[in-house]
């Protein structure tokens, strides 16, 4: 019997396409839920082949807070006993805090909004001090744009502090940092996968919405509609419109460097150019990604097929494609 792959997951809707794809090649896979589970820190071995770990930052919006701090003290202990995991304890701690995402990007000397870093509301106007507003208020842990507040100037805020209005979510920390507007009226998302670069895409937005999750955008920039495979069927349109796009060879390498530096096996990264000074900034740090919808349709290729392939090459095992 072989030993199953275990997908790591809360949400209903987003793995669809992965399941299928696992399904197609009769990979044998179970499911486990973070936000009921238990492990034995005295055990010596795995029933997993591989443990691919989907745990999103923005649970806490859906009833599973108690899975996201459960989580690091999990993937610590697979790795403990060597099994392959996929988005491990590294790129997860990566994940779950905004900050540390500052600080890996300062660490490789890579651009980003100017921001601070506080943990009481009482710092937020001090912290904006020497930053240009609009500024926006982040909880450092946040996921699909929770938590996400702009602030026109030094006396809104000031307003926002005064009222008890500002909410820094599950870990009481919060970044005050510049708000970006982006030139082109779109942003840039690069996926990577084992550390290299998969794909990118440009996603227009009005710059007033922070939820901008591949898998819930609808349409091609030239208007053709999409297939959101992995959303539910009611989900509303977002109104979001994407593209493919090849960034520079730069950007590239920069995308790369930071995913091999965070430990993130699986993920995106969001950049966009400052239209003040037609400078790129580096913003976002993803372990979870969905994927683009109908990728084939924007992007030319099935990511989740080489996702799988992937899987399989890390767990060791040989599976037909």
């Amino acid at each position: 019997m072989r030993k199953p792959f275990a997908i790591y997951h809360e949400h209903p809707d987003w793995f669809r396409p992965l399941f299928a794809e696992l399904e197609r090649r009769d990979i044998p896979f179970v499911r486990l839920d973070p936000r009921a589970h238990v492990y034995d820190p005295g055990e010596h071995s795995s029933p997993y082949a591989l443990v691919f770990n989907r745990m999103s930052p923005s649970a806490y919006l859906r009833g599973g807070v108690q899975g996201m701090f459960f989580t690091v003290g999990f993937m610590a202990h697979l790795e403990r006993l060597g099994v392959p995991v996929v988005n491990g304890l590294n790129g997860f701690s990566t994940e779950i805090s905004k900050a540390r995402q500052l600080t890996l990007l300062e660490s490789l000397g890579l651009p980003y909004p100017r921001a601070r870093v506080i943990n009481h509301p009482s710092k937020a106007v001090e912290a904006s001090e020497g930053l240009r507003f609009p500024v926006v208020v982040k909880a450092n842990i946040g996921g699909s744009g929770a938590g996400i507040v702009k602030f026109a100037s030094r006396d809104v805020l000031a307003a926002a502090v005064e009222a008890n209005q500002l909410d820094f979510g599950v870990d009481h920390t919060a970044l005050v940092q510049e708000f970006v507007p982006a030139r082109g009226g779109h942003i840039t998302r690069v996926e990577t996968l084992g550390g290299k670069f998969l794909y990118a895409i440009k996603v227009y937005t009005t710059g007033e919405s922070f939820n901008l999750c591949p898998a819930d955008i609808c349409q091609r920039a030239d208007g053709v509609e999409l297939v959101r495979a992995a959303c539910p069927i009611d989900a509303p349109k977002t109104g979001l419109k994407v593209e493919g796009y090849t960034p520079p060879p730069e950007v590239i390498a920069a995308c790369e460097k930071i995913m091999q530096t965070a430990g993130i096996d699986v993920g995106g990264i969001e950049y966009m150019v400052d239209d003040r000074d037609g400078k790129i900034v580096y913003y976002d740090v993803n372990a979870l990604s969905n994927f683009v919808a109908d990728a084939v349709n924007v992007v030319g290729f099935d990511p989740f097929a080489r996702l799988v392939d992937y899987l399989v090459a890390r767990a060791g095992v040989g599976v037909a494609k």
